[in-house]
C-alpha cells in the first residue's frame, strides 16, 4: 500500500425543491425517513447541502457561506430546509462535511450534534478516501479537491481532470490508479470581474455571460468578452498543457457554479456534474462506515429526486 502523509487511503479506491410537495407526493417524500445522509460542502462563497437516501440525492440546496452564523441559526435553517422539502430531520443517520472555511467547522459540528443528534464526520487527515495523495504536502490540499477527485474517478474512471469553478478555478489531476497527482489554482471569474470593477474607476459590474462575439461594441460587452472568452481559452489551454505532461488523454469533468456556462465554450470539457462534490462526500462516508470501496469506476450516474 502506498503511504501518504495526512490523508488516509483506506480501501481501494438556490434550492432544488421548487415548492412544497403537494398531497400526492408528500407521502413519497416522507417515506425516505430511514437512513438518510446529510452532506455539506462549505466553500469560500457558497455552501451546498444534499440529502441522500442510498445513492439517490433526494434534496439539495445552495446557500451563501455565512462565517458569522451561530449554531442555533444554522440549526433553525437546516430544520426549515428539511421541513420545506418534506423531510424529517430525525431520520438523518449521518452527517458528512467538507469545508475549506475553518471558522465554520466547529459551528457545523455543534449544530449537527445539537439539532440532528449526530456527530459530523469531516473530510480531514486520517479519514479514509481510497485515494493516495502524491504531492509535497498532502495537508495543503483542500478537502473539496480530494472529494471531487474521489467522485470523478468513481463516476468517470481515470485518468481524469476535475475543474471546479468556484471562488478560484481549480484543476485536479487523478491518475488511472486513483492517485491525486496535483493540480492548478487560478483566479475565479468572479474575482476577475470584481477586480476590474474595484480597480478601474469607470468600469461597471457586469453579468458574467457569453456576449456572443469576441469584439464588443460597448464597455459591458468588452468586459463580458474578456471575462468569458478569457476563462474559456484559459481552461482549454491549461487542459492541453496538463495532458501534455500526463502524456495521455484524460476524462475532463467540470463542477461548480459556472461550470455549465464555461463548458459550453470549451473544446475539452466532456462532463458537467453539478453534484460531484456531494457524491464524493457520500462515497467517502461509505468507505468510513463499511471500510470498502463503493464501485470505483463503475460509471453509475447519480439519481436525483426531482
Amino acid at each position: 500500500m502506498i503511504r501518504t502523509r495526512g490523508w488516509g487511503i483506506g480501501a481501494a479506491c438556490s434550492s432544488s425543491v421548487r415548492g412544497r410537495p403537494n398531497e400526492e407526493h408528500s407521502q413519497e417524500w416522507l417515506c425516505y425517513g430511514d437512513g438518510m445522509l446529510l452532506t455539506i460542502d462549505v466553500g469560500n462563497s457558497n455552501t451546498v447541502l444534499g440529502v441522500f437516501r442510498g445513492e439517490e440525492l433526494i434534496a439539495h440546496w445552495r446557500l451563501t457561506t455565512a462565517r458569522a452564523q451561530t449554531v442555533d441559526e444554522y440549526g433553525v435553517l437546516a430544520r426549515n430546509l428539511f421541513s420545506f422539502a418534506g423531510l424529517d430531520e430525525k431520520a438523518i443517520s449521518g452527517v458528512m462535511i467538507s469545508s475549506v472555511v475553518p471558522p465554520v467547522n466547529w459551528t457545523l459540528a455543534e449544530m449537527s450534534q445539537r439539532y440532528l443528534g449526530k456527530k459530523a464526520l469531516f473530510v480531514e487527515p486520517g479519514v479514509k478516501t481510497g485515494m493516495a495523495v502524491l504531492v509535497d504536502n498532502p495537508m495543503e490540499v483542500g478537502a473539496d479537491r480530494i472529494v471531487n477527485g474521489v467522485a470523478a474517478f468513481h463516476l468517470y474512471g481515470g485518468p481524469c481532470i476535475v475543474i471546479d469553478f468556484g471562488t478560484a478555478i481549480t484543476f485536479d489531476v487523478i491518475s488511472a490508479r486513483c492517485e491525486y497527482l496535483g493540480g492548478v489554482i487560478a483566479p475565479g471569474i468572479g474575482i476577475a470581474s470584481e477586480a476590474l470593477f474595484s480597480r478601474a474607476a469607470r468600469l461597471p459590474r457586469v453579468e458574467i455571460k457569453d456576449p456572443g462575439k469576441v469584439i464588443g461594441t460597448n464597455t459591458v460587452t468588452h468586459m463580458q468578452a474578456g471575462l468569458y472568452y478569457g476563462a474559456v481559452d484559459m481552461v482549454d489551454g491549461m487542459l492541453a498543457r496538463i495532458k501534455a505532461e500526463l502524456k495521455s488523454e484524460a476524462n475532463v469533468v467540470a463542477t461548480g457554479g459556472q461550470a455549465g456556462l464555461v463548458a459550453k465554450g470549451t473544446k475539452q470539457i466532456q462532463h458537467v456534474d453539478e453534484f460531484l462534490t456531494l457524491v464524493g462526500l457520500r462515497l467517502i462516508w461509505e468507505k468510513n462506515q463499511h471500510g470498502e470501496a463503493a464501485g470505483v469506476g463503475s460509471g453509475r450516474k447519480l439519481k436525483v429526486k426531482s
